[in-house]
């Protein structure tokens, strides 16, 4: 779109301020008159984003006013929002008033780019409940460059699989019943205004909100995945409200803000962890474990996590090397019963960096290619078959990953916990034609996997072996030998 700048009611080119119930005059720039223009927008540069727009009619009738056009601007008062509740230290805030039959929210978050706030109300009242919970998750849509807020009802804390799980509402067969209002991004802050009926009529997947009693919220910050849907927030109390916040949404002057997320200063996060590797081994077995935050899943993948992950051998998704022709044996232990998605994780070979084949459906079902734990029944629909009891290293207090430089202390922070059972079993035998890189995933979920390197049959010690061949042949130089290497079968 092109178009010249208009400077605001200050003159100034500079990016606009937050208005709320005001009247403003904005003069045009140079000799342009009312009658040179075609219309009047609030764009926003950074984004390519038309935030809303007038048309400027032909036969309007304006007198010139000393050879320039003014126009003027004229609002309904509105009071400015007064009330505000930090709902995480520094990172999140929300603003609200009622209007009329509708709740109308500002939500200010700390949040990058593939990243959501989600705020709504609590699935139990008196404590801080996800499951069964009715939120709404905003984010900036950087494949549609929209600012979005859409509803969401938490079934269980499983991803959407299509029916179960953190779901958007209109893909369970529901509405979306939220109405955005503006977007806003800067200073490392984003800013969402949206609106939503207090009573929706929706009674499955929406709860009404109450206008005469306080109620319990939850809030929380996480990762976006490649639909743009909620993945899970890490489990600390950064990433989600842990204690229950109350708010009588019918209230004014409710205001217990400290101060700007605009003044909050960046944080850098900690150094992820290396990537585990796994040589020269036939046997895994394979388990569930927490993502490790901001030293583990995303930060060695750069893939968005659901706050679990495969661990390969006690190893949180390390590399796995096979060679081709050669026999490998996974005992899985990631949950056997589908009627839990949230514990429901068969391991499967794939050549998806995402996995999750059990949600896929059509087109994305030949998208990816499936190599061990998959069968297809008559109608082409997956099947999984390697699913066994559900083991999970979970935390003995809360998630110290952040504070924990190595792995290994980070292990001794977890315990195992297993349920009755046996674990599922998978023998694969690698094809001579596959692929140097594939990934172990979950059936019913994206993103708690990684890497299988797959090289030629006697390969997968090499690189050890030329290393440390390489530092023999160095350290016998020195001693003025001719140096000889040896390999052995």
């Amino acid at each position: 779109m092109m178009g010249i700048k208009v400077p605001n009611e200050i003159g100034s080119l500079e990016p606009l301020r937050g208005y709320q119930g005001e009247d403003i005059e904005i003069q045009l720039p140079g000799t342009l008159t009312v009658y040179d223009i075609d219309w009047l927008a609030v764009w926003c540069v950074e984004y390519r984003q038309n935030f809303g727009h007038v048309f400027i009619p032909k036969d309007l009738d304006v007198p010139p006013a000393l050879g320039q056009t003014k126009i003027t601007t004229t609002t309904t008062p509105r009071p400015v929002f007064s009330n505000c509740r930090e709902l995480l230290p520094n990172r999140m805030q929300v603003k609200w008033e009622l209007q009329g039959e509708y709740l109308v929210l500002d939500l200010y978050g700390r949040i990058a780019e593939n990243q959501y706030m989600a705020f709504g109300l609590s699935g139990a009242n008196g404590r801080a409940q996800m499951t069964q919970s009715d939120v709404t998750v905003a984010f900036y849509d950087t494949n549609a460059r929209v600012f979005r807020a859409d509803d969401y009802f938490l079934s269980d804390l499983s991803q959407c699989d299509g029916q179960h799980g953190a779901c958007p509402d209109e893909r369970i067969g529901g509405r979306n019943d939220i109405i955005v209002l503006s977007g806003d991004r800067k200073n490392g802050v984003t800013t969402i205004k949206y609106k939503r009926l207090v009573q929706t009529n929706e009674p499955i997947y929406d709860l009404a909100i109450p206008t005469d009693r306080e109620v319990s919220i939850i809030a929380a910050i996480g990762p976006l995945n490649n639909r743009m849907e909620a993945n899970a927030h890490s489990h600390t109390a950064s990433d989600h409200n842990v204690d229950d916040i109350r708010i009588d949404f019918s209230s004014k002057n409710d205001n217990t803000c400290k101060s700007s997320l605009y003044s909050v200063k960046d944080e850098t996060g900690p150094e992820p962890w290396p990537t585990r590797k796994i040589e020269n081994e036939h046997v895994f077995t394979a388990r569930i474990g927490p993502t490790g935050g901001k030293r583990g899943y995303t930060p060695i993948t750069g893939l968005p996590s659901w706050g679990i992950a495969w661990y390969i051998n006690d190893l949180l998704i390390p590399e796995i090397t096979v060679e081709r022709g050669k026999n490998y044996e996974f005992f899985v232990e990631g949950g056997d019963n589908p009627s839990q998605p949230a514990r429901y994780h068969p391991l499967y070979i794939t050549d998806s960096p995402e996995g999750g084949i059990g949600q896929k459906t059509g087109l994305q079902l030949t998208e990816q290619k499936t190599y061990a734990g998959v069968d297809f029944d008559d109608e082409g629909n997956p099947i999984p078959t390697a699913a066994g009891r559900y083991c999970e290293w979970t935390h003995r207090t809360v998630d110290r990953s952040a504070e924990i430089e190595t792995f290994e202390d980070y292990m001794k922070t977890l315990e195992l916990e297993c349920e009755e059972g046996e674990p599922g079993y998978l023998n694969w035998t690698v094809p001579l034609d596959a692929p140097d890189l594939l990934y172990y995933q979950c059936f019913t979920h994206n993103n708690l996997g990684w890497k299988i390197n797959v090289v030629d049959s006697g390969a997968a010690g090499l690189a050890t072996t030329f290393a440390v061949c390489s530092i023999m042949a160095a350290f016998i130089g020195l001693l003025n030998c001719k140096p000889m290497l040896i390999f052995t079968a």
